[in-house]
């Protein structure tokens, strides 16, 4: 089966660069696929910065080893819908399959060239290739007014469009349960597929409590800020937990959202020098695993949520216990794929450090919400995931009469729980609080 990915991919270190990487390391140990990654041109941008606030480094940097990328659109283009049709023609590929945000082509200040990209798959399959949409947010659930856009009903019209045009590619799947109500609802969509997130360690590892709390208890929270994931909470939170937790060290990692460059940078400049608080700035992947494995909790500081949570599966991944922002989309998520996570009120500083308090006096608490989270974790590893990708995709081809040749079967059985095709019900078990 020959894919083509379009996505973001590191180097670079735009939106959901991290996510592609999982996925095409995965599709790489598949024997029967050919990938190729069509993926953003590298350029230097001032919100990847490492822990000193200095701007990282990209266009020199190497591509990873391994893996097929032809680097053929550009971040804000209006012409990336022609750069890469010209692309896949050249490569007549089996599946064209795009990792995306509404943002991933060019940012609001940039309509045309964002709705220009966002209708790209649409193109694609009007020239004659499969186009498969993983799609991690969908406008309808963003909150506009913590998410700093301006134009709100201008906006919101132009989106409608977009996801209209993004819903005439032959399939979309969606990460969290109201997404998928939705789409099939408000849209009438027909394509829409229920899927997970994913965890990606090939080789989950239990968590090793000897790590942990020796001498820290490290309350780490990672991502891109300055916008609906936002710190001033937490750190507002983090000085009443060092009443009552004295050894309590706070870990933020993570960029600046693009359109907020210098946001955690600002941040750190208003904390006194004494605070245990550790800013790291962009974290390398190959220092994830420490970073989680030496954590005691994840936080999850949002003001709002525009798609399924990657630290929130990382913390599974690792088995780690996770306190969460109480949002409507969180709390399905923790419902749908069985997490153990404590809730504390949206902006509500003293919640948080309660919620956060619980685990860290309690090893009792920690202990259950780590085994419960690794437990939840191997449920749903990429592995999995991409099996199920691969599973959708010949359903499709046998529905739509494609030569057999062309793909192949996958020789393995569905695993349970990774894809649902079907509506969830809004009676949602509660989730542990």
């Amino acid at each position: 089966m020959k894919i083509c990915l379009v996505a973001t991919f590191p180097p670079s270190g735009r939106q959901l660069n991290e996510y592609a990487f999982h996925i095409a390391r995965e599709l790489r140990r598949c024997p029967d696929v050919e990938l190729t990654i069509l993926a953003d041109e590298l350029t230097d941008y001032q919100f990847v910065t490492d822990q000193d606030g200095a701007p990282l480094e990209i266009l020199n940097q190497p591509e990873l080893s391994g893996f097929d990328v032809a680097r053929c659109w550009r971040f804000g283009d209006l012409a990336n819908p022609l750069r890469l049709l010209k692309t896949i023609r050249g490569l007549k590929p089996d599946v064209v399959w795009f990792n995306l945000v509404f943002s991933t082509f060019a940012t609001p200040e940039l309509p045309f060239s964002a709705f220009a990209g966002l209708s790209t798959p649409a193109l694609i399959r009007a020239a004659g290739f499969y186009t498969h949409i993983t799609l991690h947010n969908i406008i309808e659930h963003v909150d506009f007014s913590t998410a700093g856009v301006r134009h709100e009903r201008l906006y919101r019209f132009g989106t409608k469009l977009a996801t209209r045009a993004l819903l005439r590619a032959n399939s979309v799947s969606v990460l969290l349960p109201g997404y998928h109500r939705t789409l099939t609802t408000k849209y009438s969509a027909k394509n829409v597929l229920l899927g997970t997130h994913g965890t990606f360690s090939p080789v989950p590892c239990p968590p090793d409590f000897t790590r942990r709390g020796n001498p820290d208890q490290r309350i780490l929270a990672i991502g891109h800020w300055g916008t609906y994931k936002r710190l001033e909470t937490l750190i507002e939170a983090f000085p009443l937990v060092l009443k009552k937790a004295p050894h309590a060290r706070l870990i933020v990692g993570g960029a600046n959202h693009h359109t907020k460059p210098g946001y955690w940078e600002a941040i750190r400049a208003q904390q006194p020098p004494d605070m245990p608080i550790d800013f790291r700035g962009y974290i390398p992947e190959e220092d994830i695993p420490d970073l989680f494995q030496t954590s005691s909790i994840v936080a999850l500081p949002y003001d709002s949520a525009t798609g399924s949570s990657g630290p929130a599966h990382q913390a599974c991944e690792y088995g780690v216990p996770i306190v969460s922002a109480h949002i409507p989309d969180f709390q399905a998520m923790a419902a749908n794929e069985n997490m153990a996570i404590r809730f504390y009120r949206v902006g509500n500083a003293v919640d948080l450090a309660d919620q956060i308090l619980a685990i860290l006096q309690s090893r009792e608490l920690e202990h259950q919400m780590a085994e419960h989270n690794f437990a939840a974790g191997l449920e749903m590893t990429m592995a999995n995931v991409i099996r199920q990708y691969l599973r959708w995709f010949e359903l499709n081809r046998l529905k739509n009469g494609i030569p057999a040749g062309r793909l192949p079967r996958p020789h393995w059985r569905p695993e349970p729980n990774t894809f649902r095709t079907e509506s969830v019900s809004s009676d949602l078990g509660a989730p542990m609080q």
